[in-house]
């Protein structure tokens, strides 16, 4: 059974920033890629960022390329979304994904376990 705990998230200024946490647990994630999708209120959940497990390549969203960064602690079986120069726009439930097959992933579907969220609130 996967696990993904995510955790990290508040309320924030704009221009402030957040680091999210994503604890992964249930088998070996060697061969997985993970990523980090977000929700509004009222909005479909969209990508945010994705990250190989093994050779930690990455991947972005145009919306937040420059300011987020993902990354991936093997020994902690840990993923990070580190947030910086936060906009109100940003606010929205985060959530960890993994997902088993080959190719990094950009849609929800593809995704194979999800966590429960963490809410971010920035404020203008």
């Amino acid at each position: 059974q996967v696990q993904l705990v995510e955790s990290g998230g508040g309320s924030v200024q704009a221009g402030g920033s957040l680091r999210l946490s994503c604890v992964a647990s249930g088998r070996s994630f060697s061969t997985y890629y993970m990523g980090w999708f977000r929700q509004a209120p009222g909005k479909e959940r969209e990508f945010v960022a994705t990250i190989t497990w093994n050779s930690g390549r990455t991947a972005y969203a145009d919306s937040v390329k420059g300011r987020f960064t993902i990354s991936r602690d093997i020994a902690k079986n840990t993923v990070y979304l580190q947030m910086n120069s936060l906009k109100p726009e940003d606010s929205a439930g985060y959530y960890c994904a993994a997902k088993l097959h080959f190719g990094l992933g950009y849609q929800v579907n593809e995704y194979d376990y999800w966590g429960q969220g963490t809410q971010v609130t920035v404020s203008s």
